[in-house]
Formats: C-alpha cells, structure tokens, sequence
C-alpha cells in the first residue's frame, strides 16, 4: 500500500463498509434492519448518534419503503446509499428497477444471504443472482478489505454512468468476520469520490422535469436500449475507476482476479469469499506439481464476457462455482461462463458446481476434490452439488 493510508483496524466487512460510508458522508441513508446486514447501519448510526457524519438517516417501515425513499432523494438531486439481504433485497424487487430504470446512482451495500423457505440467515449468493438482471452494477468481495475497496469503486462508478450499483459481501463469511483492514486517508477517499453534483433534479424548479413517466410502445424499448448502452459502458469506465483507484490507493483491481493462473491448464471460477479457500487448494497442489490456478470473479454485472473468454479459452478443463441455483436451469455464474466461452468459438470442457447454499461449509479438501476430478477428465452435464 501507499503513505495514503492512515492505518490499520480490525472490522468485519459490516462495519468497514460504514467506515466507507462515514468517509463519504452521503447526503441521504434510509435504514431497515435484516441479518446479516444490521451491522452496518448499526454502525453507521452511533457514527451519527456521535456527530461523525451529517447524513439524513431516514427510519422507514421496510425495505421496499428504504429504496423507495433513496430513489426519491436520489431523484431530488443528493447522493443516497442504504444497505440490505436476503428477503430485504427481495422485498424491494419492485424498485430496484424502479432505480435503474430511472439512471439513479444509488450505491447500496449487499450482505449476501439465503432466500426463504425454509427460514435461512446464512450467507449464500441467491439474493444477488435474483437481481442480476435488474440492471444494478454488481461487485463481489473476497473479503473485508474488498467490500471496503469496493464500495469506493462503486460508488464512483454508479455516479459517473449514472446507474445504481451494489457491493456484494458474503453474509457472515465476510460481513462478520474480523479482519484487519487497511482504511485510507478520509480526505483522499473524498477526493476520489468527489462531491454529486446531480445533472437533473426534481428540486430545479427553473428546469422542471419528470422521472418515471409513462412510455408506451413507441418509446419504452428505446429507453431500454439506452439503458443497455449505459450499463455497456459501465464495463469500460470500470477499468478506467480501477486505474484511478491505484494511482492514488496503491492498490490494483480487474474485472477479476487471476490467481496463479500463467501456466494453468484447470481452473476454478468462484466469486465471493470461498475464493480464499480455493486459493489455499491451488497453493497446495501447485506445490505438488499440478498445473491449476483460479479465477475470481469482482464485477458480475456488466459481466466481462470477452475478458472471461480469453482468461479461459487455453484450458483443459475449467470448474464453476456457484452459491446459487437457478430452478430448472444451469446456475447463473456457469451460465455467463459458457456464453463467454461461446462466444469466442473456444471449446473447453465444463463442468457446473453448487456450493455452500444457506451458509454450508466449504473446506480445502472438497476444492482439492474438484481439482482432481478436472485432471481425470470427469465431467458431466449434470450441474454436481458440493455438500
């Protein structure tokens, strides 16, 4: 890291990403409590309770009354976050593309959990899967340190496509697990998000407009396409935030990582925090002489696709990790994987993994497992299921 830091703490990644917000001192925070996300707006409050932040802390009744209120703060011309899971991000399904639709930049912290039912606190990715088309930003963190880096990156990113966008956390994994993380200096990370300056609001009495307004059959298709334009843009501006973000933090960011990856000939892709235990699992077999390496995914959505392909397109076999299903389908991730891959006229042997629904434990071991069957070429159509 660079002399842009100004220390070390020990946090989850719940309550660094309110050190993240606590920097940004966001105009508008509306607030509604769900495991395993409570953290952060805990945090974030006895910030406020203490005279840390100005933010306007908006108490509402749900979810979908907290996105309801950020896309009208957000509409009205003032940078507006809040943070949600599980049921929560489901609860405001209605409004998330209610937000996108609208070009607003809300940035919104996810701490990813199982659906009901059954009844289920525990991280796993179905809540973000579901949202993936709802045309939201989508950044998976590894750990802490990421959902912390993360939030900078989005943020920035949201407000200069003018889309909303998520960092997604494990739930529990990461959200509330202790670990040390670098926090940089509070003027630089308001330096490198810079102050919102709405383009249009509803508040600029001497230039009325409308948001949300009724488009019919001649006009609603356009707005799709342009917001499809936007979220394509996304892809570029995101390397170019990154870029900014490591001239002046010192750290580097991609559309994903690539672990031990040169001379690799199976690989893994995962995204979220299991990724650290697959590294574990390729640090060990490296060192036994086996040829694998890892990719994890950061940005999902706009989802790298030709990147994707050119990482993987040389191997001998590739194995994709999902913490979700798709009811009747391959999972999402896979999905993405086998487009890319389509795509570039390359042929590689796949093979679909579940993992880790409702918080189930993934160990070394059963990565390692993965590993081995790649190398024996046992690859099936079947999607397989690590329990």
């Amino acid at each position: 890291m660079t002399n842009k830091t100004y220390g070390t703490k020990a946090l989850t990644g719940g309550t660094a990403a309110a050190e993240f917000l606590r920097q940004v001192d966001p105009d508008v925070m509306a607030v509604y409590p769900i495991t395993p996300q409570t953290p952060i707006i805990e945090t974030f409050a006895k910030m406020k309770a203490d005279g840390k932040v100005s933010t306007e802390m908006i108490q509402v009744e749900s979810e979908h009354s907290a996105m309801s209120a950020v896309i009208g703060a957000s509409a009205a011309g003032v940078r507006a976050v809040t943070a949600t899971s599980s049921q929560g991000l489901a609860y405001m399904f209605e409004m998330l593309y209610v937000a996108s639709g609208m070009r607003l930049p809300i940035f919104m912290y996810l701490s990813a959990r199982a659906l009901s039912a059954p009844l289920n606190i525990h991280g796993d990715h179905s809540d973000a899967m579901g949202a993936r088309d709802a045309g939201w930003i989508q950044i998976f963190s590894e750990n802490a340190q990421e959902a912390y880096d993360n939030g900078l990156i989005a943020m920035k990113l949201a407000e200069r496509v003018k889309l909303p966008a998520m960092a997604i956390m494990d739930g529990f994994n990461t959200s509330h697990t202790v670990e040390r993380i670098n926090i940089y200096n509070d003027k630089e990370v308001k330096k490198f998000i810079g102050e919102y300056k709405s383009e249009k609001s509803l508040l600029d009495f001497s230039n009325p407009i409308s948001f949300g307004f009724l488009a019919l059959q001649n006009s609603y298709f356009d707005f799709k396409i342009e917001q499809e334009k936007a979220m394509r843009e996304a892809l570029a501006e995101y390397k170019k935030v990154c870029g900014q973000f490591k001239e002046v933090f010192g750290k580097s960011y991609d559309y994903f990582e690539k672990y031990k990856m040169e001379g690799a000939q199976y690989a893994i892709v995962v995204a979220g925090s299991a990724s650290g235990t697959a590294k574990e699992a390729v640090d060990k077999l490296r060192n036994e002489g086996k040829k694998v390496g890892l990719l994890k995914i950061k940005l999902f959505r706009p989802f790298p696709y030709e990147n994707i392909a050119n990482a993987l397109k040389n191997l001998k076999g590739v194995a994709v990790f999902d913490r979700a299903m798709s009811s009747g389908a391959y999972p999402p991730i896979y999905c993405d994987v086998v487009n890319s891959l389509f795509s570039a006229n390359a042929s590689v042997p796949m093979q679909s993994y579940v993992y880790g629904l409702g918080g189930r434990d993934i160990f070394q071991k059963d990565i390692e497992k993965v590993f081995e069957d790649l190398i024996k070429w046992k690859f099936s159509k079947e999607v397989k299921y690590l329990k």
